[in-house]
């Protein structure tokens, strides 16, 4: 398990200067951070992760089968099955057969599960103020424009429009 001390970008005269130089370091480290802090933040009150993707999904695009809601999640089909078994047993979610395919489940979110939804968002934007806290709103919404262009530029394939 990571601790403070491990995700440590800069340990001062310890650190080479050739290190704190590197990109990936520096975001490698803040990623882990930022998943420890929002972890523990969300283990707090019984949640994971993967709990708030899930529901959040099911919030914005409706009822899913499974197999639909593992792929618009990125949860692999095998660790759905424990994270809806966790949300089923809040009474967050519910499963039912597909009436168009009953050998199929369909997952539905329940008026507990909106009410979850809206406490780990709450949760959640307390983790992004803490984590947040040393930039204005300009530096903040310059921060994300930032880290959308390098991820856009990163996903586009080498060779296509929008690749340097």
């Amino acid at each position: 398990m990571e601790t403070g001390d491990e995700t440590r970008f800069d340990r001062g005269d310890e650190t080479p200067e050739r290190l704190k130089g590197q990109l990936s370091r520096l975001v490698g480290m803040t990623a882990a951070q930022l998943r420890r802090v929002a972890g523990d933040a969300l283990g707090a009150v019984g949640a994971r992760k993967d709990h708030f993707v899930v529901l959040a999904s099911l919030a914005e695009f409706g009822p899913a089968s499974q197999a639909a809601l593992s792929d618009r999640t990125r949860i692999y089909k095998s660790d759905l099955v424990a994270v809806l078994n966790d949300l089923a047993d809040g009474g967050w979610v519910r499963r039912a057969p597909d009436p168009d395919d009953r050998r199929r489940n369909v997952v539905t979110l329940t008026d507990s599960g909106e009410r979850r939804l809206a406490e780990l968002d709450r949760v959640l934007a307390d983790v992004n103020e803490r984590v947040m806290a040393p930039l204005d709103h300009d530096e903040r919404r310059q921060l994300f424009a930032l880290l959308g262009r390098v991820n856009a530029h990163l996903d586009t394939p080498p060779g296509r429009p929008g690749h340097a």
